[in-house]
């Protein structure tokens, strides 16, 4: 088996735990066999936006087809 890794950008304007989901949900409706993710970094937005965003970058790990 062989995987690839992409980093993806995630944000909610509710918590890290939202902006997580919101990057695995995108991952898995564009990517096939999508096997684990690791969060990599977390930050919050605040100086361009209303109230707060979060976000969290994450690596994305899917197996390729044969």
């Amino acid at each position: 088996m062989v995987y690839k890794k992409i980093t993806l950008i995630g944000s909610s304007d509710e918590s890290f735990d939202a902006a997580v989901d919101n990057a695995v949900d995108r991952a898995e409706e564009t990517l096939n066999n999508v096997h684990w993710v690791e969060v990599v970094e977390m930050g919050v937005e605040v100086a361009s936006v209303e109230g707060r965003e979060y976000q969290v970058e994450v690596e994305v790990a899917f197996q390729l087809d044969e």
